[in-house]
């Protein structure tokens, strides 16, 4: 057997894998196999005289350049499979540092939950001003921008007894002795629990135990969800979101093979949800009570605007004027001060 003709390459044939798979356990190893193929070559062919019997340099420059090229072909694909799981390495870490986030803030929203006390009364008297319970000075009414957190504003005769003048029971008053809803959020028999801050939605499913990432199928899109668990055949949940969300910075992640967390970027991240879905049951958002860091955070017109947002909230929920109006009752109040010879006894403010 001449070897003068260009030898055939087959990079990453896998052909002939069986047969040389067999030598190899045969010659017990990779060195003894090299002999036995060499030794072949040597005996068998002219591989080693060369085309034109000028000697081993050529067959040496052969073997040199096939072994470099296929050294150089398993460097580069180390390289991407070092790369590959580094990738994978970073993207579980994010969601194991996310997760430790959210738990974080369940958390400190249970304690903050148990630990919150009776809110602090501030009664409005009979001159119009609001006196601080437990305190004999009066002050000016809370703005939007500076209202404590925790304390409601209620007027002296509602602070007894929530009822409107005409001796109704006013319906508005007696529902603020309902707790805020706890974590921002509520729950949703068979389906989930959730939880929400100004940005984010979290859900969190029971499954059975022994429940594998493969047996569930969880799409979100901008404006619906589905949750389906494998040999059930109707979905925990296919519904349309009540609000759009942003998919591509959404996440899902299982948890004790029995438990789904679900986290949902909301698309506009300045307001409170009522709701997952359409067809859920909804908060009284009225209610909620942001963490004050979270207020924090945000930048000073934000903040001064969710605070704004908050105050007119609680306002409202206690049939008491908000910020704008409040601010038309202070120009009139200071009109008659001016004007005390004018009749005022008819005016409204719209």
């Amino acid at each position: 057997m001449s070897s003068s003709s260009p030898p055939s390459r087959w990079p990453d044939d896998p052909r002939f894998d069986p047969l040389l798979m067999n030598i190899v356990q045969q010659a017990r190893g990779i060195e003894p196999m090299l002999d036995v193929l060499f030794g072949f070559l040597r005996r068998k062919t002219d591989f080693f005289a060369g085309p034109s019997g000028e000697g081993s340099a050529a067959a040496l420059a052969t073997v040199s350049e096939a072994v470099r090229r296929h050294a150089q072909t398993a460097d580069g694909k180390r390289a991407e499979e070092i790369e590959k799981k580094r990738r994978e390495d970073e993207k579980k870490a994010r969601r194991k540092k996310n997760k430790t986030e959210e738990e974080d803030r369940r958390r400190k929203k249970q304690t903050d939950e148990k630990s919150v006390a009776e809110p602090e009364v501030v009664e409005m008297g009979d001159s119009g001003g609001f006196d601080i319970s437990g305190g004999s000075n009066t002050v000016e009414p809370p703005s939007a921008a500076t209202e404590m957190p925790g304390k409601r504003v209620v007027p002296t005769s509602a602070a007894a007894d929530p009822v409107s003048p005409a001796g109704k029971h006013d319906e508005s008053k007696a529902d603020d002795k309902v707790p805020p809803p706890l974590g921002n959020g509520g729950t949703v028999p068979g389906k989930y629990v959730w939880t929400q801050t100004l940005s984010e939605l979290y859900l969190t499913v029971d499954l059975p135990t022994g429940t594998r990432s493969r047996d569930l199928t969880v799409n979100f899109t901008k404006g619906r969800l589905l949750i389906k668990l494998k040999g059930r055949t109707e979905p925990i949940c296919d519904d349309t979101l009540l609000k759009p969300v942003l998919p591509d910075d959404s996440f899902w992640t299982l948890e004790d093979m029995n438990k789904l967390n679900i986290q949902l970027e909301k698309r506009n991240g300045m307001e409170w949800w009522e709701k997952v879905c359409t067809n859920d049951v909804g908060i009284d958002t009225t209610k909620i009570q942001p963490e004050n860091s979270k207020l924090a955070d945000l930048d000073g017109d934000t903040r001064q605007t969710v605070e704004k947002m908050m105050f007119d909230q609680r306002q409202k929920s206690m049939g008491l004027p908000t910020s704008e109006e409040q601010q038309k009752l202070d120009m009139l109040e200071k009109f008659k001060a001016l004007h005390p010879e004018m009749d005022f006894s008819n005016t409204k403010i719209s």
